[in-house]
C-alpha cells in the first residue's frame, strides 16, 4: 500500500510542478536587486526594483518584458526598459535567461545592455515562486564602467 501511495504521489508531484511552464501560462515577477558588482569598483550600494511580465509561448519558454528602476548609487535614476527569453528546467526548478536591456539615466547615459540570467524558482505553492537569480549585463557603451555581475531576489506569479 505504501509503494502505491508513494507512486501516486510522485506522478502528482511531478505532474504539478511541470504545469507551471506549460503553453500558455502567464507570468508575473517583482524582484528586488542592489549588490551588483562592476569592473570599476567605483560604484556605490544601490537599490533596484523589477517589474517583468511573460508568456509561456511553448512548454518550458517563456517571452518576457520588464522595467525597472535603480537609484544608481550616486542618487540619479536609471529607468531600464528590455525584452528576455527564458528556458525552465522542469525536473528542478533552475532556469536560464537571455535578454537585452535598453538603459537610460537622463542626458548622462544611455546603453544597450545584452545579458544572460541563472535562477531558481522556488515553490512556495502551486502559482506563486521565490526567484534568487544572478545575472550579467554587458555594456556596449563602456565595459570597464557599465558591465555588471548582480544578484537579484524576487517573487514570480504563474497563472
Amino acid at each position: 500500500m505504501k509503494r502505491v501511495f508513494f507512486t501516486i504521489a510522485a506522478i502528482f508531484i511531478a505532474t504539478v510542478a511541470f504545469a507551471q511552464f506549460t503553453k500558455g501560462t502567464k507570468y508575473a515577477n517583482l524582484s528586488l536587486s542592489g549588490l551588483d558588482l562592476s569592473y570599476s569598483g567605483a560604484e556605490k550600494f544601490h537599490f533596484g526594483m523589477e517589474a517583468m511580465g511573460g508568456y509561456f509561448f511553448m512548454d518550458k519558454v517563456s517571452a518576457n518584458g520588464l522595467i525597472e528602476y535603480d537609484n544608481g548609487g550616486d542618487n540619479s535614476s536609471v529607468f531600464t526598459l528590455g525584452a528576455q527569453g527564458r528556458y525552465y528546467i522542469s525536473q528542478n526548478g533552475i532556469y536560464l535567461a537571455a535578454g537585452v536591456k535598453y538603459k537610460h539615466a537622463g542626458s548622462s547615459y544611455d546603453d544597450f545592455l545584452p545579458g544572460i540570467e541563472v535562477g531558481y524558482a522556488f515553490y512556495l505553492n502551486h502559482y506563486i515562486t521565490i526567484e534568487p537569480a544572478i545575472y550579467y549585463d554587458q555594456s556596449f557603451k563602456n565595459h570597464s564602467d557599465y558591465s555588471k555581475i548582480g544578484l537579484k531576489i524576487g517573487a514570480g506569479f504563474y497563472f
